[in-house]
């Protein structure tokens, strides 16, 4: 099993999530509202936010946990529907999960996602 977290721009959520929606036995997305800066550290961004005098950009994260055969279907989509060209587009992490518990049936595993 792997864990795919991305971090995208607010305004593609839909295209992304649109497409994810399409992709049969995805077991589903759990999406956040956060706030960072990467190497450009928001210095010319219009949409920008500062708390105590650093500049962060909002933005989204999104994780989902999948069958390894899926990691790459769910990764191109993310690619391809939060790609814009422009400088702070996000990333793509993956990693690896050793055991997920389903609390309310004890199931572990594949089972459990």
């Amino acid at each position: 099993m792997k864990e795919i977290k991305a971090i995208i721009r607010p305004a593609k959520l839909l295209d992304v999530t649109t497409e994810l929606h399409q992709i049969e036995g995805l077991p589903g997305v759990t999406v956040f509202e956060i706030k960072g800066f990467g190497k450009g550290r928001a210095k010319n961004a219009k949409d920008k936010v500062s708390y105590e005098m650093v500049e962060f950009m909002p933005r989204i994260q999104l994780e989902v946990v999948v069958d390894d055969a899926m990691v790459e279907r769910v990764v191109t989509i993310i690619q391809k529907y939060a790609h814009t060209g422009n400088t702070g587009d996000g990333k793509i992490f993956v990693s690896t999960i050793d055991d997920v518990v389903k609390i309310r049936t004890n199931e572990r595993g594949i089972a459990a996602i």
